[in-house]
């Protein structure tokens, strides 16, 4: 395994007050779906929204900084991450409470739990996100969506701190999201979201869970080392529709595949690194340009540095 320079003691003097934890060359691949990719320089779960707070004022501004959280939309290059990865813990930043119609949620709250709080409250409108295999954070950073419905259509404010260390609160249209994207610099690590649900009866918005949940385990292989939808949708097309006309159904390259399943879907089959799954969508990629003169851009996130 690739093995960057142990930095971790000089950051540990230059913040004495540091709660969180602090782990040189850890591996990342553990953390991901796709359980693939090498370590990260230095990884950090702070405590708290203030431990974060305080790391990221000392922190040297020359050093790079990523957040992961469940790893459900990531491919980690086999050369691993330089720099700084954060990981913010559920125990730190995964608190859900729900009052009247509004369901708070910390950055680390998985999109499932969610959903099931605001079920709870008997309040409609997020039942997407219980079949989003992520945190919230990440459905800030992406406008994640699913079944007709995206983050855009609930929230209403959004916390996150800058690279300097500086708390901010963004609004629905300060945040702006566009598909699968929002428009915030991307030095913003997201803490928490403010939600707004519609009050609706119990039973219809269980059946609404239901019908989500029935479609993922019908129509996506859930059950495999995957990271979601690979591709985004082009306008008025499906990724899946054009890489199933390309004839990439089952196309391989080394351990990585496209799921059988859902053709926008790519498998690690066991023993796949970093470098077959991203190697195995560019060549989707190509396929689908080739046969459809359409360009499909990547949904998931890829990041680190080829191994070498």
């Amino acid at each position: 395994m690739t093995a960057f320079a142990d930095i971790t003691q000089d950051l540990k003097a230059a913040m004495p007050a540091l709660r969180g934890r602090l782990l040189a060359n850890e591996g990342l691949a553990p953390l991901t779906w796709f359980r693939v990719g090498g370590p990260a320089q230095v990884l950090f779960t702070p405590a708290d929204e203030g431990d974060l707070i305080y790391f990221l004022k000392a922190l040297p501004q020359h050093l790079p900084v990523y957040v992961v959280g469940v790893g459900s939309n990531l491919i980690v290059r086999d050369g691993g991450m330089p720099g700084v990865v954060i990981r913010l813990s559920p125990r730190g930043f995964g608190d859900i409470a729900a009052s009247g119609d509004i369901v708070t949620a910390g950055a680390a709250a998985l999109d499932k739990r969610v959903a099931e709080t605001a079920a709870a409250a008997n309040l409609a409108g997020l039942e997407f996100y219980f079949g989003i295999p992520g945190t919230i954070g990440g459905a800030l950073r992406m406008n994640a969506g699913a079944n007709g419905a995206e983050t855009k259509d609930v929230l209403v404010e959004a916390t996150g701190i800058d690279r300097k260390g500086v708390l901010h609160t963004f609004s629905n249209a300060e945040m702006k999201f566009v598909y699968r994207n929002s428009g915030v610099d991307s030095s913003i690590i997201f803490t928490s979201a403010r939600l707004r649900g519609k009050p609706a009866a119990p039973e219809a918005i269980r059946a609404r869970m239901d019908e989500v949940q029935k479609h993922r385990e019908t129509a996506q292989p859930i059950r495999e080392k995957t990271g979601g939808s690979t591709f985004k949708n082009p306008p008025d097309n499906s990724a899946w529709k054009l890489i199933d006309a390309a004839g990439c159904r089952g196309f391989k390259v080394g351990g990585a595949q496209v799921s059988e399943m859902h053709c926008n879907f790519l498998i690690n089959t066991g023993e796949a690194t970093g470098h077959d799954i991203e190697t195995l969508g560019e060549a989707v990629r190509e396929r689908v340009k080739q046969m459809s003169g359409i360009e499909l851009h990547w949904e998931i996130k890829r990041i680190g540095i080829e191994k070498t």
